[in-house]
């Protein structure tokens, strides 16, 4: 029997207990918003140069690191030849892996709140404001918007100069799983859609646990992301916020830009679930979506293996009680949570991993819908 039946009208630690949703589903006709979450989208066909998905989209968000790339976009302004090997020690990291301390530098040595000042002038940006007075040190509460970051994409990609298109969108196409900080970035577009894909993802919230993205000792070190100190202002800075941008399809036919607030306390797993299936919901031409089923998980620190078995050292954690695509599942070594026990294990394609299918919230041992790999 699957451990999951324990949580019948609830979860362990601080999980969320979901439902699978069956085969990946195709596009939908509009954007379906999870309960208590707020939510800007907008989804930009560039082939037939029209929006497919609007809702809340002058809504002005807290960016989080979704600024990197205006920071980027400062730095490199006006560059006509490759990107110096000393702007890519830091432009890289921040971009790829969403580093916060090449971000804090960037900002305290090049005026702060002016550099989005700049950027609001060159682009035409419409809804982005510096972060409101008192806390001009946060660069994560610049104000941004769904349309706004839209904007940007356009200009990256049918404006830069080649080497500044190339440099940032190619970092972009490089995100990492594990964020700098240890938190699993790859929610919202990266999980809903196929490569080829380019994303700058942006979390903040002082309800979301440490990270545990990557091997148990190196999500041991990673730092809880705060959401900072409450603020009155239009822009809110107290709700748990998770935001997936960037494009998706062959040629960046989409531009995609997705963010949401949550309600207060909700745990990393539960937002980074709701996200994902926001962002499966939109119609995005040129989306590629992948094959499998979606299942919740139970329990914190849950280890994702390269193998079906324990004596695999571990290569991820899950965060805790998210939703995962499962692709196959297999026999493998008995896991025991008494008084409970499971031989079956679930293979994830997008961590090229396997968890045991006793953390799978499934009736049964073996999930009746998945096939044997």
């Amino acid at each position: 029997m699957s451990a999951a039946l324990l949580l019948t009208g609830g979860a362990a630690g601080s999980a969320t207990a979901a439902a699978p949703a069956g085969p990946a589903r195709p596009a939908a006709a509009s954007a379906e918003v999870p309960a208590g979450v707020s939510a800007g989208v907008a989804v930009f066909d560039r082939q037939t140069g029209s929006f497919t998905e609007q809702l809340n989209t002058s809504t002005r968000f807290r960016s989080a690191s979704v600024v990197k790339v205006l920071l980027a976009l400062d730095h490199l302004w006006g560059l006509d030849h490759a990107v110096p090997d000393s702007d890519r020690v830091w432009l890289e990291p921040m971009l790829r892996a969403s580093d916060d301390g090449a971000a804090s530098a960037y900002w305290s040595d090049r005026g702060g709140a002016a550099i989005i000042t700049r950027m609001v002038d060159r682009l035409g940006l419409r809804d982005t404001a510096p972060p409101p007075g008192g806390y001009e040190g946060y660069w994560g509460y610049t104000a941004l918007s769904a349309r706004d970051t839209v904007t940007i994409y356009r200009y990256l990609l049918d404006s830069a100069p080649s080497p500044v298109r190339d440099f940032v969108l190619g970092n972009l196409r490089q995100s990492t799983r594990c964020a700098t900080d240890g938190f699993d970035q790859h929610f919202g577009i990266a999980g809903a859609f196929e490569k080829p894909w380019a994303v700058k993802q942006g979390w903040s919230g002082s309800s979301y646990e440490k990270g545990t993205c990557g091997t148990p000792r190196t999500a041991a070190k990673a730092r809880t992301r705060s959401a900072g100190p409450a603020a009155a202002t239009d822009v809110d800075l107290a709700r748990p916020a998770l935001h997936s941008t960037g494009t998706v399809g062959v040629g960046d036919r989409s531009i995609v830009a997705v963010f949401t607030l949550h309600p207060v306390g909700t745990p990393y797993g539960k937002a980074y679930t709701d996200i994902g299936r926001l962002a499966r919901s939109l119609n995005v031409p040129g989306a590629s979506r992948p094959a499998g089923w979606r299942y919740g998980t139970w329990s914190d620190h849950v280890n994702v293996r390269p193998g079906p078995g324990t004596g695999n050292a571990p290569i991820t954690q899950l965060p805790s009680g998210v939703e995962v695509l499962v692709g196959c599942q297999a026999r493998g070594e008995v896991v025991n949570v008494p008084p409970y026990t499971n031989e079956w294990w679930a293979y994830l394609p997008q961590y090229d991993g396997w968890i045991s299918n006793i953390y799978v919230n499934s009736p049964d041992n073996k999930m009746p819908d998945v096939k044997d790999c």
